[in-house]
């Protein structure tokens, strides 16, 4: 368990939890992908008052905990086992679309969205 605390860049893990998740709430959100991927979805979009907490807890705990894999990995100089690690969650997020029988633009941007989390992640630690 020493990996988790051993050189993990603590500041960049939450930095990159934090504006990750602010990314999400653009990514869904009808400024950008959020009417076509709800429709494609087979949900709506509701209002703030409506928000689906339980998801959005959901959300920020799994956000979080890619953000410190990303840590663990930077502290460890594995960049290639994280970016796999990315790829790995975006195509089992895609898939559960594909079995869900959402559209192929709300598959895209489901997967889309966990690449651009680990990008975003990957680069907040390299300025960190």
């Amino acid at each position: 368990m020493s990996e988790l605390t051993s050189n993990v860049n603590w500041l960049a893990v939450i930095i990159g939890t934090v504006v990750s998740f602010i990314i999400g709430w653009l990514w869904y959100s009808p400024v950008l992908f959020g009417k076509k991927w709800a429709e494609g979805s087979g949900v709506e979009l509701g209002t703030a008052s409506s928000m689906p907490v339980a998801a959005m807890v959901t959300q920020l705990v799994s956000t979080f905990f890619l953000a410190l894999l990303v840590g663990v990995t930077a502290a460890q100089n594995a960049l290639a086992t994280i970016i796999l690690i990315i790829l790995t969650i975006a195509g089992f997020a895609m898939s559960v679309g594909l079995f869900g029988k959402k559209s192929t633009f709300a598959i895209l941007v489901d997967g889309g969205f966990i690449v651009i989390m680990g990008v975003v992640m990957i680069i907040i630690q390299g300025i960190f």
